[in-house]
């Protein structure tokens, strides 16, 4: 379980592992970098999935930032957009959303040509694309495993942000799917309740469940020593 310190004012999602590398919370960014690769079951893990189990948990703001702190430490990130109902992405980085991840599974595009990049060395970014009709149906078709394995073959990880687990099916499907999940949980806003049915439903998924990312987590006294002295 991975916690990171709780944020103050505006909920507006930042990318402080560009823009701020040597922030407290950044800092936290490296050390769920180093649980993560600690906890990976093997080298062949790439696909790894951020979810929550409601809205405004912080599971977005929490991949873009683990992304960026990837590939800072020299790998060669994919982060993708695989919320096709309320995409964001493409807010975080201040670009298009024209085409992206439903254009490919539409086969209606490469890879290649669909993908942009990020401004940060090693990160490409993968957009949802528009808004199809039928996100469950296309992200449990054969085209998202062809593209997962694609994407493998370019890429040392590929990190999704996914919908949250108990508002639609789609989250689930992408668990089944990819190699490991991160559950992301709001400390001062999420119920048990949800929490433990979204640890259900991913079981359901038979999702291999690497980790739980408890977000705004209120840090001890002994904790900002700990980084004053580090600094």
């Amino acid at each position: 379980m991975w916690t990171q310190k709780k944020s103050k004012g505006s909920a507006t999602r930042k990318l402080v592992g560009h823009t701020k590398p040597q922030a407290l919370v950044n800092e936290q960014y490296r050390t769920i970098r180093t649980n993560i690769n600690f906890s990976l079951p093997g080298d062949d893990t790439k696909t790894i999935l951020f979810t929550s189990a409601a809205k405004e948990e912080g599971k977005s703001t929490t991949s873009c930032n683990m992304a960026i702190v990837f590939a800072e430490a020299g790998k060669r990130v994919l982060l993708v957009d695989a919320d096709m109902r309320r995409p964001t992405l493409h807010h975080s980085f201040q670009l298009s959303n024209k085409i992206g991840l439903s254009n490919l599974l539409l086969k209606k595009g490469r890879l290649q040509d669909c993908v942009k990049r990020s401004g940060v060395v090693g990160l490409d970014l993968l957009l949802c694309g528009q808004i199809p009709p039928n996100p469950a149906e296309l992200l449990s078709s054969p085209a998202l495993d062809d593209l997962l394995e694609e994407m493998k073959a370019r890429y040392d990880l590929i990190i999704i942000d996914s919908p949250p687990l108990l508002a639609v099916t789609d989250s689930k499907i992408l668990a089944n799917k990819c190699d490991a999940t991160v559950l992301v949980v709001n400390t001062g806003k999420t119920e048990k309740d949800s929490v433990k049915k979204a640890r259900d439903a991913l079981v359901t998924s038979k999702a291999f469940i690497l980790g739980v990312v408890m977000n705004n987590y209120e840090l001890t006294k002994e904790n900002y020593y700990y980084h004053n002295y580090n600094s």
